[in-house]
C-alpha cells in the first residue's frame, strides 16, 4: 500500500498586518519604476528552511522536530533592498542576520537534517529576505529609508501549493517562541 500524496512543505516567519502593508507598498513602487510581478501580500514571508516534498508520515516528523525548538522571540528589520538578476528577484531583507534568527534557523535546520532531511546547510547562511517581486528589472535600487520592523513571536510550517500564475502558501501548524522573562 503506497501513501498518499507528498506535500511540499517549508518552514517560515510570517511578518505582523504592519509590515506587510509596507512591504507590499514598497514593491508596488518599486515595480512601478522596472516592472514585475508583485507578490501579493498573503504570500509575503521569510524562509527558515526548505524541507520540499514529503509524505504524510514524514510531514507529522517534522511537526514534532519543529516542536522540539526552543527559540526565543525577537525583533526583526528589514533595512536594505537586494535585487538577483539572473532570477529577477527583488527583496528586502536584513544587513545583519539577527543573532536570535541565526539560532532558530540553525536549530530547526541541525533537528531536520538529524532525522534525515536534505536541508542545505547554507539556506542558514543566506541572506534573511523577503521577496517583494519576481521577473523584476532594476538598473539600481533605491536606500531603503526607514526600517520594516516586526516582532517574531512564532515560526511556521507551511505548504506550498503551485499554480500556473503563481505560488499560494497555506499555514499547517504555528509554534510559539519563548518571551524573555521580564525582570
Amino acid at each position: 500500500m503506497t501513501e498518499a500524496r507528498s506535500r511540499r512543505v517549508f518552514f517560515a516567519l510570517w511578518p505582523d498586518d504592519e509590515a506587510v502593508s509596507h512591504l507590499s507598498a514598497l514593491a508596488h513602487d518599486l515595480t512601478a519604476r522596472g516592472g514585475g510581478r508583485v507578490m501579493r501580500p498573503a504570500s509575503l514571508h521569510l524562509t527558515l528552511a526548505f524541507v520540499g516534498a514529503v509524505t504524510p508520515t514524514q510531514l507529522g516528523q517534522i511537526e514534532d522536530i519543529a516542536a522540539g525548538v526552543r527559540a526565543e522571540a525577537f525583533d526583526l528589520s528589514l533595512d536594505r533592498l537586494g535585487f538577483w538578476p539572473q532570477r529577477g528577484i527583488l527583496w528586502a531583507g536584513c544587513r545583519q542576520s539577527p543573532a536570535p534568527l541565526r539560532r532558530l534557523a540553525e536549530s530547526l535546520g541541525g533537528g531536520l537534517r538529524a532525522a534525515g532531511f536534505a536541508i542545505d546547510p547554507r539556506s542558514t547562511a543566506q541572506v534573511p529576505h523577503i521577496t517583494l517581486a519576481r521577473r523584476a528589472r532594476c538598473a539600481s535600487l533605491p536606500r531603503l529609508g526607514t526600517p520594516i520592523r516586526w516582532r517574531v513571536g512564532e515560526f511556521a510550517l507551511v505548504e506550498t501549493h503551485l499554480h500556473p500564475s503563481a505560488a499560494s502558501y497555506k499555514s499547517l501548524a504555528a509554534f510559539p517562541l519563548d518571551e524573555a522573562d521580564a525582570g
